[in-house]
């Protein structure tokens, strides 16, 4: 088991108490849950952050939109000042929408509506809706947020996850036990065998739960290959940002230093003028970074990063091995989604 901040460690008791309360409070009916008209599909993790839920939610909206759904992302916005609900620009501010859901209205090529509330999102969204199609909700980050019902709950399980423990010692956001409530696992291809004997022990409702297994890939905008020959600096804002570094090295680049900054961090001039002086300190003839930094750079501070060299950025996207059968099971949990019965 992982311990990050081992003098918490006594808190986690307490702090997996508190779980324990709310969701009596939700079964017992003291918390309501609200129900929107059209499905809704979460996909979560029992993490506090760096499962990769993004790349996986952008995976299942053009899995569904390519399928003849109309699928439109609810999601919270990490860290952002408004309290608004609203519909997101895909190249408006990601201070105001949050940088999430600005990569996702960019990336997933369907409309994305931000707001803490996500019910309210969800009914902003099916306020826009003029198609006679079978539309659907993708709920971003949604297996803490019973507030809203859901249909269907995808949850991201990694190896990294069943070795933490709870928060505020761990990462984790809920024991590994609430995994018995979701109806599909996913997993990383890289990481199936080490964990296909943990998740042959779940099953949800007495069932086995289904498990999906993905396939990761990192694609380099920009300068592509060239890539793998300069001498890059590599910053990122992201949870775990060894994921990043051991893909690029997967990738065979080996960036000559990497400068960490915390979660959704949002950079300022001073940040980039630092950015600039390690390049130069380090003999660096660019940099490289992640598409969640890079919707946070203003167009001055990618002129200034520029000034050194090519900002690089590196998407990660996902595939799921066998679409055919996900798509499948999804209908087989959510009659809604069956088109054929839509036409009788």
């Amino acid at each position: 088991m992982s311990i990050r901040r081992p003098l918490l460690l006594p808190l986690a008791p307490v702090y997996g108490v508190g779980l324990a309360v709310k969701q009596l409070l939700f079964r017992l009916g003291w918390l309501k849950q609200r129900r929107l008209a059209n499905p809704v599909i979460s996909v979560g993790s029992v993490s506090a952050g760096g499962a990769g839920k993004t790349p996986v939610v952008m995976m299942l909206a053009g899995m569904l939109r390519r399928r003849g759904y109309t699928v439109t992302i609810l999601t919270r916005g990490f860290g952002r000042a408004p309290k608004t609900v609203e519909r997101v620009e895909p190249y408006g501010d990601a201070a105001w929408f949050g940088d999430e859901p600005v990569l996702m209205a960019q990336r997933a090529g369907v409309p994305v509506f931000v707001g803490a509330d996500r019910y309210s999102a969800g009914v902003l969204a099916e306020q826009s809706e003029t198609t006679g199609k079978i539309a659907v909700h993708l709920l971003d980050d949604g297996f803490q947020h019973r507030k809203l019902a859901r249909d269907i709950d995808i949850v991201l399980l990694t190896q990294e996850d069943v070795e933490d423990t709870l928060l505020p010692a761990g990462n984790l956001r809920e024991p590994l036990s609430a995994l018995r409530g979701a109806d599909v696992i996913v997993v990383r291809e890289e990481e199936l065998e080490r964990l296909q004997s943990f998740i042959g022990g779940l099953s949800h409702k007495g069932n086995p739960i289904a498990v999906w297994v993905i396939r990761r890939r990192l694609s380099l905008d920009g300068e592509g290959g060239k890539l793998l020959k300069g001498r890059r600096l590599a910053f990122c804002g992201i949870a775990r940002p060894k994921d990043f570094t051991g893909m690029l090295l997967a990738g065979g680049c080996q960036p000559i230093e990497t400068v960490v900054f915390p979660d959704h961090y949002a950079y300022t001039d001073q940040d980039v003028a630092q950015l600039q002086q390690e390049a130069r300190r380090h003999g660096a003839d660019g940099f490289v970074t992640t598409e969640k930094d890079a919707v946070k750079l203003t167009p001055a501070m990618r002129e200034h990063l520029e000034a050194v060299g090519p900002l690089v950025v590196a998407r990660l996207g996902v595939e799921l091995v066998d679409e055919s059968s996900a798509i499948m099971q999804l209908i087989a949990m959510e009659p809604r989604l069956d088109r054929r019965s839509q036409n009788r």
